[in-house]
């Protein structure tokens, strides 16, 4: 598609400097440029642009998105502004622009913006789904890494994983990947980047689903400060529609944080004897204060024999709160699958792992509140 561009910014060199990024970028054309706002309004029409670049960050900019709406009906709106900020950024969105770019831009960074929003909408189609074990040793991230596939083949959107386990992650032990860049640089370089640029930092692991990488080792979760884990959590919505956190067990800051930031949290947790239950009761304690608990706070068991419906319910009455889900015991298929760098659902797409694994993205699928934004 080829993009006709009005660029309002206050800024008179940051106006040259970005009209001229425009006109080197194939496929789009600067149409106009202004520097007054009032003249955009009142003069742009004539130039039929079809992108709007819009500065927010001169007085009033939030309130601007309206009167361009109105102004350009048939346009859409990119804001900008000189650094990522979560709330500008869910405010403009809410507010109905596109998206968020950061400036100065390259004409890459552009395509890109432009791209992701075109294929993704806006953040708010987004679902996060944090994975919390009370104790550890749950399975979760055997149970990540599956369903992020079966949601990918399902939707075929894309799906991220975000390890934020942060002394003892393991997805790219699981994937056998050697990342160059983690959530440690991901957190430390968060206020330069805007979604496009943040892209870069996760890792492809299968069409349509990348993960960003946990700490390289223990001694470096002071290097994620849980404000900034948090905004990458809000910056990451307008990348990916499934967002996959995996966090670590027990309650802290970190899965406190994430958990906050989800539209979901599960609780997962092995059966693997006589304890689980009143850990998991003592865990479901926490969430609640939250009012809508119930649709935000799932429960799901794993390594359960006899992995039936009786076996489910009884779990639910022991538990006195609904089970989402259960999960066999395939640990076998899961070893023979991780020796062949392969996922489970992949090697053995009709056993009892991979059906238990593809109802709860159904599950997953059939509960998300899809708001779309139509595309550029």
């Amino acid at each position: 598609m080829d993009y006709r561009v009005l660029l309002a910014e206050s800024d008179r060199l940051m106006l040259e400097r970005l009209g001229q990024v425009v006109n080197d970028t194939p496929n789009f054309t600067l149409a106009a440029k202004f520097q007054n706002v009032s003249d955009a309004l009142g003069q742009g029409a004539v130039f039929n642009p079809n992108l709007i670049l819009l500065d927010i960050e001169q007085p009033g900019g939030m309130g601007l998105i309206d009167e361009f709406k109105k102004a350009y009906p048939g346009a859409a709106i990119l804001c900008m502004g000189e650094k990522w900020q979560a709330e500008n950024a869910s405010h403009s969105i809410k507010a109905g622009a596109k998206g968020y770019i950061i400036k100065p831009f390259t004409g890459m960074e552009l395509q890109e913006t432009v791209e992701t929003f075109s294929r993704l909408g806006s953040e708010a189609g987004a679902e996060t789904l944090v994975f919390f074990s009370p104790k550890g040793k749950s399975g979760k991230t055997t149970l990540i890494a599956n369903l992020a596939m079966a949601l990918a083949r399902k939707t075929r959107e894309p799906v991220g994983i975000i390890d934020a386990d942060l002394q003892f992650g393991d997805m790219a032990v699981f994937f056998n990947l050697a990342p160059q860049t983690t959530i440690v640089e991901a957190v430390r370089d968060a206020k330069f980047l805007s979604p496009a640029s943040l892209s870069s930092y996760f890792m492809p692991v299968a069409p349509n689903v990348s993960v960003l990488c946990g700490t390289p080792s223990p001694n470096m979760i002071d290097k994620v400060e849980i404000d900034k884990l948090e905004n990458l959590i809000a910056m990451s919505r307008s990348l990916f529609r499934y967002i996959l956190i995996d966090v670590p067990a027990g309650f802290n800051p970190t899965s406190i944080a994430a958990a906050e930031s989800s539209n979901t949290t599960f609780l997962v947790s092995m059966i693997n004897g006589a304890y689980e239950i009143d850990h998991m009761k003592r865990a479901l304690d926490v969430f609640r204060d939250w009012e809508d608990m119930e649709d935000r706070t799932k429960v799901i068991f794993t390594r359960v024999e006899p992995c039936d419906s009786r076996s489910k319910l009884e779990l639910s009455q022991k538990l006195g709160y609904p089970v989402t889900e259960i999960i066999p015991n395939e640990y076998a298929i899961v070893s023979d699958a991780a020796d062949k760098g392969k996922m489970a659902t992949d090697i053995r797409p009709d056993s009892p792992l991979s059906r238990q694994v593809d109802r709860l993205a159904d599950n997953i699928i059939g509960r998300q509140h899809r708001i779309r934004w139509a595309a550029v």
